[in-house]
């Protein structure tokens, strides 16, 4: 594709060379024929010495490029669109019910449904039109998939699950396993360690997307919930009656410990942990390897460290040492000017 029917099917505005574009990567690993983006004035030395044949870049972009420039409002979202084009096509799921597949007869299938190879269905659970339930998935007794969502390979949604429409659930997802629970007493001078059982559900909202080998525990009582448009990254652990209102992120190794609220338009950065028991304000985000140990009223929107504290707080107690040290110096120093 010539850079100048791209630039037109962006609805940008091409400088420089019509150029054959193939493919798109990224500034550093571009070759001759790719494309790339930046919106960032501070890539600007990546932007200096890519091979790429045409950039992507905002309106306003001062700083030029060794390449053809397609100036475009946002080039994040100009190559995201871009990369569909050159994309290859994803494979289609045609309707229907793969032979090797077990679907009980009571399992109500709306219309144009997909059931992959060697997958499970069992009795009273729905799947909702234009569902794509792809190979080796179970679901279990009672469950319902929304409209349109696509479960990937190897998902297990245990009895009772809820999933809405339009939601992607990656592969290795396991949606209603049992929640950490257990009660311990004395008896005959021994302990006893006796399992709690955990009776609720998961539900999960619409557009809700799971990434690869996340967990989400089903509830004790009642039911954990993860609400509409929130994105988890891979490996994310949710604990049981953990209640997501939406439109929140939670990324790869974070985790969640049970009964915790967290509200709208959260971000929970990768490898934080959230304690139990507490609420999370709408529209806060906590930083990578942060630990919260206690509810966050939203008087902070970004907290780091361990425990949880605002960038202001853990900087005052990082650099405390070091102005230690330099004071330690200054009044040495003062001292041998004294005695000198």
């Amino acid at each position: 594709m010539k850079a100048s029917e791209l630039a037109a099917r962006l609805g940008g505005t091409l400088e420089g060379e019509d150029a054959e574009i193939l493919a798109c990567g990224g500034l550093e690993e571009a070759r001759k024929g790719d494309l790339s983006f930046c919106k960032d004035p501070k890539h600007v030395a990546l932007v200096q010495t890519t091979e790429a044949s045409a950039v992507l870049l905002p309106h306003d972009w001062s700083h030029g490029a060794p390449c053809s420039i397609i100036r475009v409002a946002d080039p994040n979202q100009a190559c995201i669109e871009a990369a569909r084009l050159f994309a290859p096509p994803e494979p289609e799921r045609a309707p229907g019910v793969h032979p090797s597949a077990i679907v009980d007869p009571s399992v109500n299938l709306g219309a144009n449904v997909h059931v992959g190879a060697y997958t499970v269905i069992e009795k009273g659970s729905e799947i909702c039109d234009g569902a794509v339930i792809e190979a080796q998935v179970f679901i279990g007794e009672g469950c319902r998939v929304g409209k349109g969502t696509h479960i990937y390979p190897q998902v297990t949604l245990r009895e009772g699950t809820i999933v809405g429409d339009g939601c992607i659930i990656h592969c290795g997802v396991r949606l209603g396993g049992d929640g950490y629970g257990f009660n311990t007493s004395m008896e005959n001078g021994m302990p006893k360690i006796e399992k709690i059982p955990q009776l609720g559900i998961v539900e999960i909202g619409d557009g809700v997307e799971i990434g690869s080998n996340t967990t989400i525990d089903r509830a004790r009582i009642g039911r954990t919930y993860i609400g509409p448009m929130t994105k988890i990254d891979n490996l994310v652990q949710i604990g049981h009656n953990v209640k997501i209102k939406g439109f929140s992120g939670l990324i790869a190794q974070s985790g969640v410990a049970g009964s915790t609220e967290i509200g709208y338009g959260c971000l929970i950065w990768a490898q934080a942990g959230i304690s139990g028991h507490i609420k999370i304000a709408d529209g806060v985000q906590v930083g990578p390897q942060a630990g919260v140990p206690q509810s966050l009223d939203g008087s902070l929107k970004y907290v780091i460290g361990a425990p949880a504290m605002s960038m202001k707080e853990l900087a005052a107690i990082t650099l405390a040492p070091k102005m230690i040290a330099k004071l330690k110096a200054e009044v040495k120093e003062l001292k041998q000017k004294l005695n000198g």
